[in-house]
């Protein structure tokens, strides 16, 4: 099943609704929005590339003078339409939209975000305005190694660690960006509970097509086993940051 695919059908089946999960980390050393808040002003207009369900853009909305989101899933797109819709922001848009082909006027946006989705560099270069920046955060191939190991199988499981930052460096220099920053950690990440992890093993491509073996929920069963702790269930969560002017 592709990502789009997979996207989709997750949506469909729980709106995309992450937040009963309990889980922390500890060594996050950033908060991405509010790092995209940090580079904008009160007057700026922001395009957020694979914004799912909208929640974190909805958020930083009083930060801007107008924003717009933008997904490839169309089920993403209605949930982030019915958030929308909740609320009273009124300076928040929302389309179903690849970020391969972003149907803007050049030169348009102040900042552009992306956090968690791919992304092209050339594209983001037509749209975003001289002197404007593009922040990015992504997940690293060593996330959630120890679960990967478990399994013997798993999002980016084979490839070398760095690889994908080198190439989003390279693709940005090629594009025209310069003062490309780069920042990354990799944090200790808790879920309080079994459920927690078979929720996101469930609703994410970690490990590709979980659960259509049944081998998969001992093995589950067995991680749990020996990475539970007082703090909860242990795995990692590694991420890097980019931050790039045009």
């Amino acid at each position: 099943m592709n990502d789009e695919k997979f996207y989709d059908k997750v949506g469909k089946l729980n709106g995309w609704d992450f937040t009963h999960i309990e889980s922390f980390s500890e060594g996050v050393k950033w908060d991405f929005y509010q790092e995209v808040i940090n580079s904008c002003l009160k007057t700026d207009v922001l395009l957020d590339i694979g914004t799912g369900g909208g929640e974190n853009l909805l958020r930083i909305a009083p930060s801007l003078f107008f924003l717009v989101g933008i997904d490839l899933s169309n089920s993403m797109v209605e949930t982030a339409q019915s958030n929308l819709q909740k609320s009273t922001i009124p300076n928040v848009k929302f389309f179903q939209m690849s970020s391969a082909e972003l149907r803007f006027p050049t030169c348009f946006f102040d900042i552009v975000s992306c956090c968690h989705a791919p992304f092209s560099a050339t594209e983001i270069a037509k749209v975003l305005k001289n002197d404007g920046w593009f922040l990015t955060e992504q997940v690293s191939e060593a996330d959630k190694l120890n679960i990967k190991k478990a399994f013997g199988r798993g999002q980016a499981y084979h490839q070398t660690d760095g690889v994908l930052k080198e190439r989003y460096v390279h693709e940005l220099k090629e594009a025209g960006f310069s003062d490309i920053q780069s920042f990354e950690y990799d944090a200790i990440e808790y879920f309080k509970r079994p459920e927690d992890l078979l929720f996101l093993l469930k609703h994410t491509p970690i490990i590709p097509d979980f659960g259509q073996d049944k081998k998969d929920f001992e093995i589950l069963n067995d991680f749990i086993e020996n990475y539970s702790s007082e703090k909860g269930i242990r795995t990692n969560s590694k991420r890097f940051l980019l931050i790039a002017k045009k």
